[in-house]
């Protein structure tokens, strides 16, 4: 099989497949034999589903040469981040604990497999989604180089995409966990509004800020992921009764016209020399592409930045209360600090962090009265070491730079699409986001859908030379 169509994007692929021009069997027997050549050193699965996934795959081949064909994703391999629940395979959620063994499926993966889809495996996480991994799990490598950050907890979903172990994959974001990942590997990916996308039989870093979203190639696949996986549900209360628009069809509206909000010394004034220069480059596509740049003043993201801990800690505290207390020493030292942060914080305190995370989300809606997108970097420095950041959660001036960008945009819950924005000069990726208004996951893929078009950052492969 030609080692090209690893590198497919998700429609491309089951393009081929509806056609019959190849196999759901034969893509995903090739996946199969492409990790077990490359994963040895990437690191990126937890667990491949073998058997489960080429019987999910001989009967999408079934179906559709009989002209069943489920959804435009149909035997199309996928693959999830380690804390969505399978039915009976067990789950590890990135910790050293004995893996839970769920009795059904999460909500987004009945989904899936409602559209068919051939789920591969489960992808490996940070512990607990925490920012750093547990020492003794080995974190998956770069494939743009051993040495560089791979992203924060959705690491594994990035690196078997980007590598071409999967087609597309789900991963969670509480402050920049699909977007750190995306734009250190060179992806696309979505954090939708929150409400927007089913948490239901996900397990929970801080349910308040945990956004599930779609990672990809390009914001084609990523926008037919999430119309395939939003929508109101049952099992979570906390998702909006909103409808699913046909996000495809949207994209071809385009950028023309859109206003984009820039603050110019809020995205430039910290962020390194070539994130400076790789912004000034996409803002000058944005204005060949007919978009409105408009000037405008951010609210103040310092104190989010700094508040964020804090708030999500409490939620951990909550979620961890029982299997912390059982098997603390099961947890690494810098996850137990967070927690024990989260049980000592007073509730006078929490109290105000929630009146400060109200009166912020207020502040940034407001800004959407003057336009319709912003536009952001990701983070403040681009092509991260990994000894440097798996120091940034101790770290408290490298922990703001990185996430100056993102957990503002959890707090609020608006969403964001994450898209590659150009290289460092020595060749390793930068990413942006745009960020919309709540529920207007639309004009995201209206505006990233042009932007590729007018590109070709998202289509470079990484080199995987150094692994």
């Amino acid at each position: 099989m030609e080692q090209d169509i690893f590198h497919m994007s998700l429609l491309d692929i089951a393009e081929k497949i509806h056609r019959q021009e190849i196999s759901s069997v034969e893509v995903t027997l090739g996946l199969i034999q492409r990790i077990e050549q490359l994963d040895t050193k990437l690191l990126s699965y937890v667990n491949v589903l073998k058997k489960q996934a080429l019987d999910a795959a001989q009967q999408a081949d079934l179906e559709i040469s009989q002209g069943n064909i489920r959804s435009p994703i149909h035997g199309v391999p996928l693959a999830l981040k380690d804390l969505f629940d399978m039915k009976d395979v067990p789950t590890t959620n990135g910790m050293t604990l004995d893996p839970v063994i769920p009795t059904s499926n999460a909500t987004v993966v009945n989904k899936l497999l409602d559209a068919g889809a051939i789920i591969l495996g489960k992808l490996k996480l940070t512990e607990a989604a925490f920012s750093d991994p547990h020492p003794n799990i080995p974190v998956p490598l770069n494939p743009w180089g051993k040495h560089l950050w791979v992203g924060s907890s959705s690491n594994g979903s990035a690196v078997a995409l980007a590598a071409g172990l999967c087609f597309g994959s789900l991963g969670t974001d509480t402050g920049g966990s699909i977007r750190f990942p995306c734009a250190a590997n060179n992806l696309t990916g979505i954090k939708p509004t929150w409400g927007c996308v089913s948490r239901a039989g996900v397990f929970e870093f801080a349910g308040s800020l945990d956004h599930v979203g779609p990672m990809a190639r390009n914001v084609a696949d990523a926008a037919i992921l999430l119309q395939l996986i939003a929508g109101q549900d049952p099992n979570d209360v906390t998702t909006f009764e909103q409808v699913v628009p046909n996000y495809l069809e949207e994209m071809t509206k385009g950028i023309k016209g859109l206003s984009i909000g820039i603050d110019y010394d809020f995205i430039l004034g910290k962020a390194d020399a070539d994130t400076q220069r790789v912004i000034r480059q996409v803002i000058e596509t944005l204005k060949s592409l007919g978009a409105e740049l408009i000037e405008i003043d951010m609210p103040d993201t310092t104190p989010a930045a700094i508040n964020w801990a804090p708030l999500c800690a409490v939620e951990t505290a909550v979620v961890h209360e029982q299997s912390f207390k059982q098997f603390k020493d099961q947890y690494s030292p810098s996850f137990s600090k967070f927690i024990e942060m989260g049980q000592n914080l007073l509730a006078t305190e929490y109290l105000k962090l929630i009146q400060f995370r109200r009166d912020f989300k207020r502040k940034i809606t407001a800004v959407f009265d003057q336009v319709d997108l912003l536009l952001m970097p990701v983070s403040a420095f681009s092509a991260s070491l990994t000894d440097l950041s798996e120091k940034f959660s101790e770290d408290k001036d490298l922990f703001e730079g990185i996430v100056r960008y993102t957990t503002s945009f959890n707090l609020t819950g608006h969403p964001t699409i994450t898209l590659p924005g150009g290289f460092t000069k020595v060749g390793t990726p930068i990413g942006f986001q745009f960020v919309a208004p709540h529920f207007q996951e639309t004009l995201l893929v209206r505006a990233g859908g042009d932007f590729q078009k007018a590109t070709n950052w998202h289509t470079v492969q990484p080199p995987m030379s150094d692994l």
